[in-house]
Order: C-alpha cells, then sequence, then structure tokens
C-alpha cells in the first residue's frame, strides 16, 4: 500500500514525539525505586548530617527510600566522580560541598569537570565559619586579633580541616586581605583540629558553625566574627569580619546535584521538594541550630553560585600556591 505524503508524516511525527513521551511518563513515574544520596566524606560531617536530614524528608514527600551512601576520599572528589559518571536518571544524587569549587583548582587532574559533568537540583543551606580562638590568646575582636598578629610574627597558628577545606581557604583569604601570617596547620577532619585548638596546641580557627558552636556556648573557645555578610542568627551579638574587613566573605554551602543530563522534570520535581523542605519548621529549626541560612531557589540558582565560587577560591588558591596533599 502506498501512504499518502500527508500520512506518512503524520506517522514519521508520531514516531519521533514516541522517546520525549515516554521520557516524560519516566520522570512522572519518579521515584519507582529507592534513590542513592551520595556523600563524599565520612558519616557525621556536616555533609552526611545534611544528606540524611534532606534524605528523610525525601523519604516521606515521595514515598521512597534516600539512602545516604558515604563515598570518602580525596576531599570529596571520590563521592562527586561516582555522581557525575552515574547513569542520568534522578536514582543517584550528590549532596555538594563547598569543597567541589576549590577542588576544581586544588586537584590538577580530575576525571571529571563538576561544571560540565553535574546538573544542578537545589540549594539547602550556608553555614557560616566562624574565626575563634582558644581563651588563652589575648584578643577579643578582629582589630585585636590582627593587631596581634602583627606585632607577635610566627606567634599565631591556625587550624583547618585539611588542605582546601572551607577552614583553610578561609584563614588563607583572611591572611591576604588583612596582610597577616597565621601559619596554617591541617589536620584530618573538624574533630582533631578542634582538638587541638581547644587544647592550646594551635591559637585560632575558622571552623563552620556546625562543628564550633557547641564549644563556644560551653566556653571552649573565644569567638570573635562569623564570616559570612550577614550576622547569624545562631550568634546574633557576634559582628562579621567583613565589618571589620570590608568585602570579606567566606562560608560553607551546601546543596543537591545529578548527573549532567538528568530529566528536567526529575530535577524540577526535586527542586520543589527540597525547597518545601526548607520551608518545613521542623527542617528550619535543624538548620537554624547549625547556624544555618538557607539558600532556597531554582536548580540554575544553586548552578550560579558554584560557578561564583569555583571562581573565588580558585583565584585564592593560584594566588596563594596551595597544592594538595
Amino acid at each position: 500500500m502506498k501512504l499518502s505524503r500527508r500520512h506518512f508524516l503524520h506517522l514519521a511525527a508520531s514516531a519521533a514525539a514516541l522517546p520525549a513521551v515516554s521520557r516524560f511518563a519516566w520522570a512522572e513515574s519518579y521515584p519507582a525505586h529507592p534513590v542513592r544520596i551520595i556523600v563524599g566524606f565520612a558519616a557525621g560531617s556536616t555533609t552526611d548530617i545534611l544528606a540524611r536530614l534532606m534524605g528523610q524528608w525525601l523519604s516521606q514527600r515521595l514515598g521512597q527510600q534516600f539512602i545516604v551512601e558515604n563515598r570518602p576520599g580525596a576531599g570529596g572528589n571520590v563521592g562527586a566522580e561516582t555522581v557525575v559518571q552515574a547513569t542520568a536518571d534522578g536514582y543517584t544524587l550528590l549532596m555538594v560541598p563547598p569543597a567541589v569549587a576549590a577542588n576544581a583548582t586544588l586537584y590538577q587532574h580530575l576525571n571529571f569537570d563538576f561544571i560540565r559533568d553535574a546538573a544542578p537540583v537545589a540549594g539547602v543551606v550556608r553555614v557560616p565559619n566562624v574565626v575563634e580562638v582558644n581563651p588563652s590568646v589575648p584578643v577579643k575582636t578582629i582589630p585585636e586579633l590582627i593587631a596581634y598578629a602583627k606585632t607577635n610574627p610566627g606567634k599565631l597558628s591556625f587550624a583547618s580541616a585539611g588542605i582546601g577545606t572551607a577552614s583553610h581557604l578561609a584563614g588563607q583569604l583572611f591572611n591576604k586581605m588583612t596582610g597577616i601570617n597565621i601559619q596554617h596547620v591541617p589536620y584530618r577532619g573538624d574533630g582533631p583540629a578542634m582538638s587541638d585548638l581547644i587544647g592550646g596546641h594551635v591559637q585560632v580557627g575558622f571552623a563552620t558553625m556546625t562543628a564550633s558552636i557547641g564549644h563556644i556556648r560551653a566556653g571552649r573557645l573565644r569567638p570573635l566574627a562569623v564570616t559570612t555578610l550577614q550576622r547569624s542568627d545562631a550568634l546574633p551579638d557576634i559582628p562579621t569580619v567583613s565589618e571589620f574587613v570590608p568585602g570579606f566573605e567566606a562560608s560553607s554551602w551546601f546543596g543537591v546535584a545529578a548527573p549532567k543530563a538528568t530529566p528536567v522534570a526529575i530535577i524540577d520535581s526535586l527542586n520543589r521538594e527540597i525547597n518545601a523542605g526548607l520551608a518545613d519548621a521542623t527542617i528550619k529549626a535543624r538548620l537554624a541550630d547549625m547556624g544555618g541560612m538557607l539558600l532556597t531557589g531554582s536548580p540554575a540558582d544553586f548552578g550560579k553560585l558554584i560557578a561564583a565560587e569555583t571562581d573565588k577560591w580558585g583565584k585564592v588558591i593560584r594566588e596563594a600556591g596551595i597544592k594538595a596533599e
């Protein structure tokens, strides 16, 4: 039988539309089985805590388990690579840590480019770092810390959770913008760094609010300032560094990403549910207790944040000549 041209074109158009319709229906049924949220750090880290908090929320909202899987190693690169190389079907997600921004410059031979290979889903929270000192250090303000460092060269050192971590880069930026040289001492995580800071083996810290606030409330550390541009509701009487060092900003931010070609319908669904979680009173209270500032917004908003932070910390790392361990 010979087909008319009009009939042929109609059938061809219908056939071409089938994959798109199929993909749409597939996305509409998401999730049909459990979803993995990959964390590039050990259990108990800030990234891990946030992944479990949001995973529980998504499990309740979407009717499937969102299971946290820890893949620590190489400053978070093992976890990030696991996700960007996974099938782009929405069943492997990453709880994005601030390390992805630094690692793009810090590591010379990565097997992926996070901005190119990942699809931003949603921001979750921004957590301030805290400039803090052991109570034995005779300073109570940022200007006093700067003056003390200048008049006592080589006497102060600051602890970080490791080379290229948020606490390291915050301290490096502080040195650069104030013209001082507090020596960097890297540790393997916030726990050991905080232990030595409390013990007086190092004198200064730039740790996250999450790692710091319990010690501050107990009087084991003295806070001088928070590193975000706005004061933190968790420590409302503590000023920002930028009140004394104009333009200074450093913080830890977290969100969710997926492999690059993940269907837009799935990304939009996850974004909608994560933003709903950030509006939930219980989750808001948990994040506020960590000193967190909500990062509500679209996938594009989170993508812009990742790009801006990658550029910012790339410059700091290159200028300071920081190398990965």
